[in-house]
């Protein structure tokens, strides 16, 4: 029998690639693709290829904490939210963090302030790896602690108003 690990209805996310300890995710199985916070979304050219800046607030309820992400576009296209809304999104594809497990997968960029959280994980990230117990919660374990307190800390703190606070270039 293959051992798959379990995930709550609702996990902690990292997200290395982007510079994200963790991230609050709502596991979803009834979206088939992901989502990803995202504003202030730019695209731009690097090296002949197409990539996109965006912001992304990584706290729940907190929009005075920005981080800027820089990522290729692996596509552009239209996702239908669960009210029935088109929306043209960027793709990205990046690597997902749950417990011990890393995943690649891609992820659509949207405004998600309004959302209780700032990331949805849908069915087609999650292909079969995991078992899903809809009555359990953060089965994977919490973002480092010393990690996530960075999040907090002054230097990547904005002042209202303003927009950026860290940029990540490669």
């Amino acid at each position: 029998m293959i051992h798959k690990p379990m995930l709550g209805w609702r996990e902690w996310v990292g997200l290395p690639e982007l510079k994200l300890a963790g991230i609050k995710a709502k596991i979803d199985t009834g979206a088939r693709s992901s989502a990803l916070h995202a504003f202030a979304i730019e695209p731009y050219r690097k090296d002949g290829q197409r990539w996109v800046m965006f912001a992304i607030h990584p706290l729940q309820q907190r929009c005075d904490v920005s981080i800027e992400c820089h990522a290729p576009v692996k596509d552009r296209r239209m996702v239908t939210d669960s009210g029935g809304h088109k929306q043209r999104r960027y793709v990205i594809e990046t690597q997902l963090v749950l417990g011990q497990s890393a995943i690649r997968a891609e992820m659509t960029l949207t405004n998600r302030d309004t959302m209780r959280f700032r990331m949805l994980l849908g069915r087609t990230a999650m292909d079969a790896r995991f078992i899903i117990d809809p009555g359990a919660s953060y089965l994977q374990g919490r973002p480092d602690a010393d990690e996530y307190r960075r999040l907090l800390a002054p230097e990547r703190s904005i002042v209202p108003g303003s927009l950026i606070v860290e940029r990540h270039f490669d």
